[in-house]
């Protein structure tokens, strides 16, 4: 998720478990830092684009690791302020702040390797936008009341907030599995076959949804909304160029978006330079992660692979076709 968003649910999930123990507005400050400890990998540079994408929410985001420095964090806290006696209590709140950073993280598209050391794997439901504010505002809300209040009041605002928020987690989680098994049945009864399906929700909402198909070399993008659930579902194809992939494969850097994507990406050849494309994040053209691999042949080449610039279309057209597809 976004930085607003961890960093408030840091400052909420803090608070929760201070109690009364602890005031409110010291467990929000050390919530909110914790919160957003995890993000700062984001500045380490890992040699190349492809590296700094797929090394972003890796051992910094681990429930293992994390879990093994939250009595570190706690300690100086409790060192810094004289008091031994609550560091118990801080040590669950900085534990709940840093594994719930990661956990959020799954709920988006991108992959997060929470399994470390023991599994690589890039764990992601993609139930929720990156940036949602009907996650964030309640949470915001809450904290803000819980700070202004005090008291049980406050508590009990914060813990209204916090418990808004997962609701509406619970909610997108519910409302994909809806939509993937109503577009299946769909796509189904329409007697196409079978082939991987990725839905996931367009920008701030989780009532419109794109729909993303891998059939070999070529794949389609819809978008489903549950405001109108039984509007014919209309999918455009592009080509993917699959073709070049199988000569590329054993490259590290083309296998690394492969495996990362979980298998959503295309492939292209343009002016003698090779370009690969996650899919997943984005629509058709625009895409969050090009990235310019060189010319052929990849497998010797020295070339450090570079991250396209966003081509992000106008905020207008953006919201126009928001709009539109409700």
């Amino acid at each position: 998720m976004d930085s607003v968003s961890q960093l408030v649910l840091g400052a909420s999930v803090s608070m929760a478990v201070a109690g009364r123990k602890i005031p409110l507005w010291q467990a929000a400050v050390v919530g909110a830092v914790c919160g957003t400890l995890p993000d700062l990998d984001v500045f380490i540079d890992h040699g190349d684009a492809i590296r700094n994408m797929t090394l972003h929410r890796t051992n910094s985001h681990s429930l293992f690791w994390l879990t093994l420095f939250s009595p570190l964090i706690a300690g100086l806290i409790t060192l810094c302020k004289h008091q031994p006696s609550l560091f118990g209590r801080w040590w669950l709140a900085v534990w709940l702040v840093l594994i719930t950073h990661p956990l959020l993280d799954v709920f988006t598209v991108y992959g997060t390797q929470l399994g470390l050391p023991f599994t690589d794997r890039p764990f992601a439901i993609g139930s929720i936008f990156i940036i949602d504010p009907l996650f964030t505002l309640p949470l915001l809300v809450g904290g803000i009341c819980a700070l202004w209040l005090r008291g049980r009041a406050g508590i009990r605002s914060n813990a209204l907030g916090l418990t808004l928020g997962c609701l509406y987690l619970a909610w997108s989680v519910a409302a994909q599995s809806w939509v993937r098994e109503h577009v299946s049945q769909q796509l189904a009864a329409a007697g196409e076959k079978p082939a991987p399906l990725l839905v996931t929700p367009t920008p701030l909402n989780t009532l419109q949804w794109r729909l993303l198909r891998m059939q070999g070399n070529q794949y389609s993008e819809a978008y489903f909304s549950l405001l109108h659930p039984h509007k014919a579902i209309e999918f455009k194809s592009y080509p993917r160029d699959m073709a070049l992939f199988s000569r590329l494969q054993g490259n590290w850097h083309v296998d690394r978006v492969a495996w990362f994507s979980h298998g959503f990406f295309s492939m292209k050849k343009l002016n003698g330079r090779v370009y690969i494309t996650d899919l997943r994040m984005g629509e058709e053209p625009h895409y969050s992660f090009t990235f310019d691999l060189g010319p052929e042949p990849l497998h010797n080449s020295t070339v450090v692979p570079s991250r396209l610039p966003f081509n992000r279309p106008p905020l207008a057209k953006a919201w126009r076709k928001l709009i539109t597809r409700f």
